[in-house]
């Protein structure tokens, strides 16, 4: 026996609903942006007016509210969990997750955590910008402030900065990885330390196969995560496996 979910749902089968920003630029397999990048159907919300400049340059507090309305709309559409597609959109994890029903993970951020408990060493963060990661986005994601994190940014990478931070509406997939790999390594040779690498930005995950190579070190990125929260929220059946 089937009956229909919602009122508002026409249609089924989506587990996984991404906000995705107001932006322009090549979104690759492996990108958030990308749905080729999973085995599961997803179904993408794009937030109206929250650019790269609104959400990382300037916070913009009053992004909450679209954040907050695009989120019930995938709610209503019936997906099974919610999830970003920018890593800082941790500014609102909170705030969004305190209105909806189902699960909501805006920010791989939310694994520092369990990176820093399985390997018992600090983690390593690659982000899209570190001058504008603050301790705001930390704590929303509930990481304390004694949690042992080491940063490196990508906003001086050309290909990187051009490309993503300031859209040229071009993108040069292989100068990336290059830029990604040498920051990677550049972090942990400075922090030899460090356990286990977060790549913040969503668009970094096609690269982490990269990262891992020169680094030597488990690699988590916004698809460890949504595909780990898929898996909760879709539980598979094992009987007659064998």
């Amino acid at each position: 026996m089937y009956e229909i979910g919602r009122k508002t749902q026409s249609w089924y089968g989506e587990s996984i609903g991404i906000l995705i920003l107001d932006a322009a630029y090549p979104c690759v397999p492996g990108n958030v942006g990308n749905a080729t990048s999973y085995p599961f159907p997803v179904r993408y919300h794009e937030v109206e007016g929250a650019s790269i400049d609104r959400l990382l340059n300037q916070c913009d507090p009053s992004l909450v509210t679209p954040f907050i309305e695009g989120a019930l709309a995938l709610q209503a559409r019936g997906v099974k969990a919610v999830t970003g597609a920018c890593g800082f959109m941790a500014i609102f994890q909170q705030e969004v997750a305190s209105v909806l029903e189902i699960p909501v993970f805006l920010s791989p951020l939310l694994q520092i955590p369990f990176m820093v408990q399985i390997t018992g060493r600090p983690a390593g963060v690659i982000t899209a910008n570190a001058e504008r990661l603050t301790t705001a986005h930390f704590r929303a994601c509930g990481i304390a402030e004694e949690t042992p994190i080491h940063i490196a940014g990508m906003e001086r990478q050309p290909e990187f900065r051009t490309a993503i931070l300031e859209e040229k509406g071009t993108l040069d997939s292989a100068l990336i990885e290059e830029e990604v790999s040498a920051v990677a390594a550049a972090l942990v040779e400075r922090h030899p330390e460090i356990g286990a690498i977060l790549l913040e930005c969503s668009d970094l995950p096609p690269y982490a196969k990269a990262v891992q190579r020169v680094t030597g070190r488990p690699v988590f990125d916004f698809n460890t995560m949504i595909t780990s929260v898929e898996r909760a929220v879709v539980a598979r059946d094992y009987r007659g496996a064998m």
